[in-house]
């Protein structure tokens, strides 16, 4: 019978003199930012996360749920940042063993934005249902996507809407655009600038945002494009987004633009620029415009998935009871406004 072990780490750095389980976490191996040790401990040192990486290992594979929280409910070691949540699986991965282990250590496991596409929420829910919880599930949230299917931005570009296409040709000689793929302190300084001037809310961690830059700018990830007003080169810059590419895919992050240039558009040719240089010069295959539907993003991705919240419940601990009790009572209005 094949050895199995479960641990659970609140201080990250230990996973890192973890040889087996931080080669699993890595670059090397995980393709996307959100399923990396270096993602996570951004989130516990600059968001206030408390981390719990919940680990089960057999001989040969591991099941890694990254969790937050030590109140006995716990959640997704993720936030706002976080495009999709999901456990990190490798081989045969013990994710049952470690659905019935964490009974021990709470009463309530809530993931938000876990995606389907992969199996992910399905796998969790078999799992947690397996292990005697409670699951249920809901769509919590949309991705809105572009499989790009082997065209170059040329064509791409021909199948947007027209008013796009208007506006990207009345506009594009108005506005001048850089990309930078390293990570550059004054054009980071001018982004932060932009963003204080947009229509976005405040930030909600400067510092987690700049380090994922510089950390992304070093590995060759980093996308940070910049636009100027034409007429003026030389002056500040009047929209900027953040984008990285890898494993195929371009991860569209911060987009941001100042008010005050809002009639030259800059954010749609900034996007475009961005969108030429990831489909003819990365050649990716998707780009991911992470989470909320916008309808402006639709003008730009041709497709959408829904993102899952499962929330899982020990029924027998008393502490569930309250939120039981309310759900059976929303499920029975529901119900009954449909009879």
């Amino acid at each position: 019978m094949a050895r199995l072990r479960i641990d659970y780490h609140s201080d990250l750095k230990e996973v890192q003199s973890d040889e087996r389980l931080a080669a699993l976490l890595s670059s090397a191996q995980q393709h996307a930012p959100f399923d990396r040790l270096a993602w996570w401990q951004g989130l516990a040192e600059h968001c206030t996360l408390a981390p719990l990486l919940a680990v089960a290992r057999s001989d040969d594979d591991i099941a890694v749920l990254p969790l937050a929280g030590t109140s006995g409910h716990l959640s997704a070691l993720a936030n706002w940042y976080t495009f999709r949540f999901r456990p990190i699986l490798s081989g045969d991965a013990p994710l049952a063993a470690l659905a019935r282990d964490l009974a021990r250590r709470a009463h309530r496991i809530t993931l938000h934005g876990v995606p389907d596409e992969d199996g992910s929420a399905a796998a969790l829910r078999s799992a947690f249902a397996a292990a005697g919880w409670l699951v249920r599930a809901e769509p919590c949230d949309t991705n809105r996507v572009l499989p790009v299917s082997g065209r170059d931005y040329a064509a791409y570009l021909a199948s947007r809407p027209g008013p796009l296409r208007t506006t990207l040709k009345r506009k594009s000689g108005k506005v001048t655009t850089r990309i930078l793929t390293a990570f550059d302190p004054a054009a980071w300084d001018q982004y932060e600038a932009i963003y204080a001037e947009s229509w976005k809310p405040e930030e909600g961690s400067p510092a987690f945002l700049r380090d994922f830059a510089r950390q992304e700018g070093a590995a060759g990830r980093l996308r940070l494009a910049l636009a100027h007003a034409a007429d003026d080169p030389d002056g500040p810059a009047i929209a900027a987004q953040m984008w990285t590419v890898e494993g195929a895919a371009a991860f569209i992050h911060k987009l941001a633009h100042r008010e005050s240039a809002r009639p030259l558009s800059p954010g749609s040719v900034l996007t475009a620029a961005l969108m030429s240089h990831v489909i003819d010069i990365d050649r990716v295959d998707l780009v991911d415009f992470g989470t909320g539907d916008d309808p402006y993003k639709r003008d730009w991705m041709e497709a959408h998935r829904p993102r899952w919240r499962l929330d899982m419940f020990r029924p027998m601990a008393p502490r569930n009871w309250p939120p039981l009790a309310r759900i059976a009572l929303r499920s029975l209005a529901a119900s009954a406004k449909r009879g």
